[in-house]
């Protein structure tokens, strides 16, 4: 498994309350809170890739300025965007869009 991978799938697994399905089948890890997805990794494809939840606004400028963020694939193109993890961008900057996604996605605390 790519190191990449691995990285996001750990990233994933340590939001709290994060749970992993496999819904679609054997070559997706689907991550999510409260019954609703904030993360989807291949587990197939090389090189890999993320789906995760992001701010329509901020979806944009990221598609902008990195050829590794694309619109969601599968998912609604406005909400979502996939990183290709081809090393283009800092693990820390992937990092923070999966905690953007769980952010978006979790119940607010009271």
């Amino acid at each position: 498994m790519s190191g990449q991978r691995a990285a996001a799938l750990d990233a994933c697994a340590r939001r709290s309350g994060a749970e992993l399905t496999y819904p679609f089948g054997e070559q997706a890890a689907v991550f999510k809170v409260a019954g609703k997805i904030f993360a989807i990794v291949g587990l197939e494809r090389t090189p890999p890739q993320i789906t995760l939840k992001c701010e329509p606004e901020h979806a944009e400028l990221l598609r902008a300025e990195h050829a590794s963020i694309a619109a969601g694939y599968h998912m609604n193109k406005r909400h979502w965007i996939t990183v290709t993890l081809d090393g283009s961008l800092a693990p820390t900057t992937i990092e923070e869009l999966i905690e953007d996604s769980f952010d978006l996605v979790a119940p607010a605390k009271r």
